[in-house]
This record gives structure tokens, sequence and C-alpha cells, in this order.
């Protein structure tokens, strides 16, 4: 073979190397940008829920990212019935190592416990929190017919007629949310619970119910369409999808911050060096401004709170529902 065609050859050869270096490199970079202390078997994520729903979603872009970062396989397993519980099950006995994880709203850390004291697991003793992933804002409309436009139109009108109030039903957060506020104000709207917030919704618009308290995504079409009045969020800061709506404590009842939010736990006994970082991997995943984008049309907010402080918000969350479950006389017979 002439000279020539061998260095032609020689330096497609290199060329192509060099091309492929940066690509490579950057590939073994992006397996290897995880801690040490990262699981190294593959990761499942138990989302106790069907598939679509906030936990799911955040569970399956986090499964993607971590499989990029780690190079090691991370999947959602959709694990459904008894309301949640079969999935924390699952979790509450796999191996502490940190290969499997739980993603789980609110409610079923902080108000089931109260609501079904038969649990087979109890959440400080057989978990350990690991962070708070997102939320979600929750807010209080009413039918354009009740002819009321805040918060404190309803207090007086409910002090002098007989309202109601749907929510996603009896024992969820934003039914416990209504009986505080019931509380708070010394009015006593009449909860009617739901299956669901569409549900809900549906009979406030066909003017069954006077009030409703709900997610924000849920009903933030009817409310763009003007067919619902918003009066105020539950939470403690207003929400840039309807930044003029305030928050109750800006309207005069204070006391109440409810938000809706998903977290993250692993089993009892997580070395805690792997705990923390599953927290890192977790936190720089959820700070990128790609997810950031694809949550928010999903009306959640990353909103990441570390080990202590999540552990800590589960606690007193725990303590407030269960005086107000207590309180309010509520139970799932109801």
């Amino acid at each position: 073979m002439p000279s020539t065609m061998r260095w032609t050859l020689t330096r497609r050869a290199v060329l192509g190397v060099m091309t492929a270096a940066p690509a490579f490199a950057a590939s073994f970079a992006r397996a290897d940008a995880v801690p040490d202390a990262f699981p190294k078997r593959p990761l499942t994520l138990i989302v106790p829920f069907s598939p679509g729903g906030p936990v799911d979603i955040l569970g399956r872009l986090l499964a993607q990212d971590y499989q990029a970062r780690s190079g090691r396989a991370a999947i959602v397993e959709n694990k459904t019935g008894g309301a949640g519980n079969i999935g924390i099950e699952i979790v509450q006995h796999a191996a502490a190592d940190g290969g499997t994880l739980l993603l789980i709203p609110a409610g079923n850390l902080t108000i089931n416990p109260t609501l079904m004291p038969q649990l087979p697991f109890k959440v400080e003793r057989d978990f350990a929190p690991i962070c708070m992933l997102a939320s979600a804002p929750n807010i209080i409309v009413v039918a354009p017919k009740l002819g009321v436009t805040s918060i404190q139109q309803l207090i007086a009108k409910a002090k002098t007629a007989k309202l109601s109030y749907g929510s996603p039903g009896v024992g969820s957060q934003l039914h416990l949310a209504m009986e505080l506020f019931n509380e708070i104000t010394g009015v006593n709207i009449v909860h009617v619970p739901y299956r669901g917030s569409p549900q809900a919704l549906e009979d406030l618009l066909g003017g069954h119910i006077d009030v409703l308290s709900s997610n924000l995504p849920s009903v933030l079409p009817a409310i763009k369409s003007k067919l619902v009045v918003p009066l105020a969020m539950t939470t403690a800061e207003r929400s840039a999808l309807v930044p003029e709506v305030p928050t109750l404590a800006e309207a005069g009842v204070k006391g109440i911050d409810v938000t809706s939010w998903y977290g993250m736990l692993a089993p009892h006994g997580i070395p805690v060096s792997t705990r923390d970082a599953i927290f890192t991997v977790t936190r720089d995943i959820l700070s990128t401004q790609a997810i950031k984008d694809k949550l928010l049309p999903q009306g959640l907010t990353v909103t990441v709170e570390p080990p202590d402080q999540f552990a800590a918000r589960i606690a007193r969350e725990t303590a407030l529902w269960a005086r107000v479950i207590k309180a309010r006389n509520i139970s799932i017979q109801q």
C-alpha cells in the first residue's frame, strides 16, 4: 500500500478518535457524576399511585436523570392499592441500601397515621426522610352566583347562610385545610366529599356546592375562564400562576399555611452517607431549569428541603393534622 494511502487512513482514524473523544469523555464524566456513597445497584422508585399523577411525573423525571448521571438503571414502579399503603409497605420492608426509594404525597405521611391508626408502619420508625421534592399551591374558589369576591365576604355570608364546600375526599389535606379555616374563622361551612377535584369542580359549576378547596392546577382553567372566583391561596406565599390572588394571611385569616407537597423517603437504617448522596444528586437534578420547566405546566414548583428540615416538616404537620382531626371529629367513615 502506498505511503500516502497509509497516512490518509491513519489521519482519518486519528481524526475519528479526536472527534469521538470529547463525547466519550463527557459520557464517562456524566456516568461518574454522583458521590461515591450513591447506591451502586439499580434504583427502584416506588410510586404508590397510578401513572400520570404528580408523584409519578416526578419519579420518571428523576429516574431518567439518575440513570444518566450514575450510568446505572433507574426505574419507576407503580404499586397501587390501599390508598397508597401497599407501595409504602414495599419500601418499608426493602433493603436499607438506598436502592429502593418511596415517592409520596404529604397526606400519606402526615394525615393517614391519625386517620388510620392501625397502619402496619410508622413513619418516624420505619422510614428515613431524604427530601421534599416539589409542591403545588392550594386555593379556595367559589361559584360566581354566590356573590362574594373576598374571603371576608365569604366569612360574613357563612355566618348568615348555610354554605357547603367540596374537597377531594374525607381526610384529604384540602378537607382538613377547610376544617382548619372553619375553626379559625368560627364559621361552619359544611363539607361535601368527592372522589377527586374534577368531580367537586363539576358540582361547584353546577350549583350543588358553594365553595371548593382545591389544588390550583385542578381549577386554573376555570379561573382563567372566569367560571369560578378565586378568593385566597392557603399557602404562605402567592402563586406566580395567579399573582393577583392574595394569601389567607393577607386576607385577614392567619394561622393557615397548607401546601400540597411531595417527598422522597428510604427505608429506616439507610447509611447517612448514602442518604446524603441521594439528596445531593436529587437536589442537583431538581435545580436544573429544564426540570423546573417540565414541572411548571403540571402546577408543580420545585421545593427542595434537606433530610433534617424535611423530617421536621413531617413531624410538625403530623401534629397539626392530628389536632384538627380530633378537634373536628373527623373519621374516614364520614
